[in-house]
C-alpha cells in the first residue's frame, strides 16, 4: 500500500531536497510551501501524513493545521521545531517516516 506524504516548508529548495534524498519504498511524496499547495494536493486525493517545517510563520502553520483537520479525519500532522534550524528538516522527515513505518 502506498503512503501519501505531503512535505511543507518555507522554501521549495529545503522541501525538495528532503523529498529527493529520502528513499523509502511505497511512499508517494508531494511538496509545497503553503496553504494553496496543501489544498491542491488534497484535491488530488487522500493524504496520509503532512510533515511541516518550522520556517513557516505561526499564523500560516495554524491555518494549515486547521485546514487539514477540517478536511480530513485520517491525516496526521507532524510539526518540526524551530530551534534545530532548516538543516534538521531532512533528519526530522526521515525520523517521522521511519517511526510511522514501525519495526
Amino acid at each position: 500500500m502506498t503512503i501519501s506524504v505531503l512535505l511543507l516548508g518555507l522554501t521549495a529548495v529545503v522541501v525538495d531536497e528532503a523529498r529527493e534524498r529520502i528513499d523509502l519504498p511505497d511512499i508517494e511524496f508531494h511538496s509545497g510551501t503553503g496553504l494553496a499547495d496543501l489544498r491542491a494536493v488534497f484535491a488530488q486525493g487522500p493524504v496520509d501524513h503532512v510533515i511541516m517545517g518550522a520556517g513557516l510563520d505561526l499564523g500560516q502553520r495554524l491555518s494549515i493545521v486547521r485546514e487539514i483537520f477540517e478536511t480530513s479525519d485520517t491525516t496526521t500532522v507532524h510539526l518540526k521545531d524551530r530551534a534545530s534550524g532548516p538543516d534538521a528538516f531532512l533528519p526530522f522527515v526521515r525520523a517521522v517516516l521511519t517511526g510511522l513505518r514501525g519495526p
